[in-house]
């Protein structure tokens, strides 16, 4: 069985347009965070990053959110996502 945080894929959702001041209008994370993500700890370290993610997305998480469900999907992994709190609570 796959670990859903240890098998997590990037939160990149393959965009990578930097206009919004340094971030990526895709996926919201900027040039270092796209570097650093593989190397994250263990779940609290990814569950951080992707609570502050979702926070910074605002309007575009739902976009995001799909196309990122379909990259696990593709990746045949289970999409972390469904194991934060809705976006309200987090």
């Amino acid at each position: 069985m796959a670990k859903r945080w240890r098998d997590a894929p990037s939160p990149c959702i393959d965009i990578c347009k930097y206009r919004d001041a340094g971030r990526c209008i895709g996926c919201g994370m900027t040039k270092p965070e796209k570097k650093s993500f593989k190397r994250l700890g263990g779940k609290a370290e990814k569950k951080a990053f992707f609570r502050e993610l979702i926070a910074r997305l605002g309007s575009r998480y739902d976009r995001w959110a799909h196309v990122y469900r379909r990259k696990c999907g593709k990746k045949d992994v289970p999409c972390p996502l469904d194991r934060l709190e809705t976006r309200a609570d987090a």
